[in-house]
């Protein structure tokens, strides 16, 4: 099998974007998996909306045209309000998915995609959750919002709020089953606790227990992370293992495209900064 590429946290970077195309062109990649995070940071719906219509939908049509498979998926920093938009895009090319709670077949491995994190002192919370009935709340910057046509709708007390939702443990486990769990990869925004794969700037670890726990009982093939942009430099670790199961979560620089190139035959990884 011909090697795929594994980006995150792109944020409407039209560069990395275009970087990553040319680049699975060059190496001839039969897959390209973008772990989330993928729309401008600006968190207003014109903004995001205008990138969708204008640069991300002529984008994927250029991947249909490569005769590339293109997995992707909203996260945290990408309006909850677009997902139809996004949706009917993706549902333009065959080659194209939002593997957001779904599950797709790629050969014999199944990609199955999550993109609800542990909640996080940010205010925009469409796709933040409890990460255990247990879970401690960070200080929070203000009161929650959540988008919704034609604006915001404010959660006051967003703790309360949130303990009325689906833990990221519960969401984990009602993802579709995997034909064979020893062939499945897991494209989960958050990282897992414990790894080093989820360290914020100053060294404050941020990770899901429920996803380490998670993949330490199903043992998948690979998982596939993002969310905390510069653990891999605060750290030094962009992969590790749980078990039989490797993860990897390439960060995203500033200095230039973050991409991890991969064999899924090889399990062979390399982390590379593209300038």
């Amino acid at each position: 099998m011909a090697s795929f590429l594994y980006v995150t946290d792109l944020h409407g970077n039209r560069w990395k974007y275009e970087r990553t195309l040319a680049l699975a062109r060059e190496l001839r990649a039969f897959l390209v998996v973008n772990g989330g995070d993928m729309f401008p940071h600006g968190r207003m719906y014109d903004e995001q909306g205008r990138f969708l219509r204008d640069f991300l939908d002529p984008h994927l049509a250029l991947y249909q045209s490569a005769g590339i498979r293109y997995l992707g998926m909203p996260a945290n920093d990408d309006l909850g309000v677009l997902d139809p938009l996004f949706e009917s895009m993706c549902d333009k090319h065959s080659l194209v998915a939002n593997i957001a709670g779904k599950r797709v077949a790629v050969g014999p491995q199944d990609f199955i995609g999550m993109n609800l994190v542990s909640d996080f002192p940010f205010r925009l919370k469409d796709r933040a959750r409890m990460d255990t009935k247990e879970f401690a709340f960070p200080p929070q910057f203000g009161a929650g919002i959540l988008s919704r046509p034609g604006g915001w709708e404010e959660i006051p007390d967003w703790p309360a709020h949130a303990r009325t939702l689906p833990t990221i443990e519960d969401e984990l486990v009602a993802l579709p089953e995997p034909r064979d769990r020893g062939r499945a990869v897991y494209v989960i925004h958050g990282p897992p606790a414990g790894l080093g794969l989820d360290v914020c700037r100053g060294g404050v670890a941020v990770g899901s227990a429920a996803t380490h726990r998670f993949l330490s009982e199903r043992q998948p093939l690979l998982s596939l992370h993002g969310h905390i942009h510069e653990s891999p430099e605060e750290s030094g670790a962009w992969k590790a293992t749980v078990g039989a199961t490797v993860c990897i979560q390439p960060g995203q620089s500033a200095e230039g495209l973050t991409v991890v190139v991969g064999d899924l035959e090889t399990m062979t990884f390399e982390r590379r900064i593209v300038a």
